[in-house]
């Protein structure tokens, strides 16, 4: 027990875990609806295509991660527009937005002038760079988020059944679509100061498809998605820190982990 309290004495870990916890359950609640609704891809794509903001923003001086949420707005709003004006698979479209933005990412990368520690610490996550700042801004955004979660959960969760039933029964299909995508993207770029934008996506994934193997209802697979991702994060920090390895991996394989044991689990069972 000693060295957990030695852990938590750290001001650099406690920022971390503190930004961890929040974006546990933010990640997760969204995750789920993501995995129902098949847009795994979306939130890889987005964290791809937020290199563009971030590199510009360090070439221009500014902070990083307001930037880089901007960004990420901007992409899923055309992504949106895109999906309904071509008629063209979301996956088409995300593949073509992303692919662009890391473009545009690598040659802002090119005009910046020798080591960027703070580009580093995005593509493959840091605890050392969270900032005070950082979890204002993580929990604000994640507040307002999750309000907005709780309050359209039902209709969320009917579009990504059926969209035409959820639209005769009175679904602002639209609107709760467009804010949907928007709310992935910003909790997709709040993710990767943690995780690092090659990684973020897959608590996106994880979390649910773990949950999946052991829930019996769908109030059971959002809680047990929450706490999966909870625990996988804060102790996959912890295990960052006493390895001295990278915290984005090491949770990302942790978490990977649980869901084989859960596979396994499910096997078994049956």
């Amino acid at each position: 027990m000693a060295w957990f309290l030695e852990i938590l004495s750290f001001p650099f870990m406690q920022r971390a875990l503190l930004a961890g916890a929040i974006l546990g359950v933010l990640l997760a609640s969204l995750g789920v609806i993501a995995t129902l609704r098949k847009m795994a891809f979306f939130g890889e794509g987005v964290a791809h295509a937020s290199l563009a903001g971030i590199a510009i923003a360090i070439l221009v001086g500014f902070a990083p991660l307001p930037f880089a949420i901007i960004w990420a707005v901007i992409i899923a709003i055309l992504i949106f527009v895109l999906e309904r004006y071509t008629k063209l698979p979301s996956d088409s479209l995300i593949g073509i937005l992303f692919t662009a933005s890391m473009a545009i990412g690598v040659i802002a990368m090119s005009f910046t002038q020798g080591y960027q520690p703070e580009l580093l610490s995005f593509l493959f996550g840091s605890i050392l760079t969270i900032t005070f700042t950082d979890i204002l801004v993580i929990a604000l955004i994640s507040s307002a988020i999750l309000v907005w979660l709780a309050r359209s959960m039902r209709d969320l969760t009917f579009l990504s059944l059926n969209e035409e039933s959820a639209a005769v029964q009175g679904v602002a299909v639209t609107a709760q679509t467009l804010m949907f995508y928007i709310a992935l993207a910003v909790t997709t770029v709040l993710g990767v100061k943690i995780l690092g934008i090659i990684l973020v996506s897959a608590l996106l994934v994880l979390p649910p498809a773990t949950s999946r193997m052991l829930s019996s209802s769908f109030k059971s697979y959002m809680i047990f998605s929450i706490v999966i991702s909870e625990f996988v994060i804060i102790f996959g920090l912890i295990l960052s820190y006493l390895w001295d390895l990278p915290s984005g991996a090491v949770i990302v394989l942790l978490g990977t982990v649980f869901f084989l044991l859960a596979t396994l689990f499910k096997a078994i069972k049956k």
